[in-house]
């Protein structure tokens, strides 16, 4: 199959390269693209009577749509409006862009292919041998995201059978939806491990497969606590900073664990600085797709971008 020939440069590309510098092409240089060619290169556009785009490119511009919170509409229109845009995924002024069906497909072929584990892995690959993963600790923590589905109705029907209500923290009322389980490292504030899940599943269920087993400490809230993952966790020779809650049978903390959990809090802080940029930033506020396949892709895909935009801040 034909293969669309981009970024041939014109004219009118040499007249405007003196704008590069920014973000993004600082970006293009810190990353291996050729790996990621190699998990995508297996697919290709089938558009009827047209050369199929390059799987990279498109890969490309969803990290563009993931990084600025853009659907596969407004990603077209910023392909076809900013140059900074076009330079990043090898468009050339003068080519057309790819449309937004071809972005959609592209991205249910990923979700159908499994890749999306798959890229996030090589990027997590990339950061290892970049030497920006500290390593010192990882911080779990967990943040719901609305379904962009109506919840279901009282006759308990639903249009995503796997969106699910939770109640929102500090606020009335709850939110219907998905719930993102990350595992940051502590110091660079990457990304290491992201799960997906309905809404209403607590936070500690999946908290085991969000620790890598490489870090020094794990540092997490109350909710993450028990006697069972600390001695895990100490066997394994990493430190379990995981606050400690109140019970029925010692309603009031003493001061030494009250002490304990203050200082626990002040570090593990910095993971609502991830949850801030995925969601005021990224515009990762809502789940725009039905199914927790593909939402766990949607979710992934930004955890890839912010990690991609965490390298170029601590690379400077």
């Amino acid at each position: 199959m034909a293969i669309k020939r981009t970024g041939q440069l014109g004219f009118s590309d040499a007249v405007i390269t003196g704008s590069s510098g920014g973000t993004l092409d600082r970006l293009a240089g810190l990353v291996r693209w050729y790996r990621f060619d190699k998990v995508v290169s297996p697919l290709r556009d089938t558009g009827p009577g047209r050369a199929a785009w390059s799987p990279l490119l498109l890969f490309k511009a969803l990290l563009l749509g993931a990084l600025y919170g853009l659907s596969e509409r407004e990603l077209e229109e910023a392909l076809s409006d900013r140059l900074s845009f076009r330079r990043f995924v090898g468009l050339s002024y003068e080519e057309s862009v790819p449309d937004h069906t071809v972005l959609n497909r592209f991205r249910n072929e990923l979700v159908a292919a499994g890749l999306f584990d798959k890229l996030f892995a090589e990027l997590d690959k990339q950061l290892e041998a970049a030497g920006v993963v500290l390593k010192r600790g990882t911080m779990l923590d967990a943040t719901v995201i609305e379904a962009v589905s109506v919840p279901p109705r009282e006759d308990g029907t639903a249009t995503d059978p796997d969106a699910r209500f939770a109640k929102r923290q500090g606020k009335p009322g709850s939110t219907y939806g998905y719930k993102a389980h990350v595992g940051v490292d502590q110091g660079s504030g990457l990304i290491r491990s992201v799960i997906t899940t309905p809404a209403n599943v607590p936070d500690t269920v999946w908290a085991d497969d969000l620790i890598r087993g490489d870090e020094a400490a794990v540092l997490a809230d109350g909710a993450y606590h028990s006697h069972k993952r600390q001695e895990r966790l100490e066997r394994a020779g990493i430190k379990a900073r995981l606050m400690r809650r109140a019970n029925k049978h010692h309603p009031e903390l003493p001061a030494r664990l009250k002490l304990y959990n203050r200082l626990i809090g002040r570090r593990r802080a910095a993971v609502e600085t991830t949850f801030a940029t995925l969601k005021n930033r990224m515009k990762l506020r809502l789940i725009r797709y039905r199914g927790l396949t593909k939402a766990s892709a949607q979710v992934t895909l930004a955890a890839i971008a912010f990690n991609l935009r965490r390298w170029v801040a601590i690379t400077g």
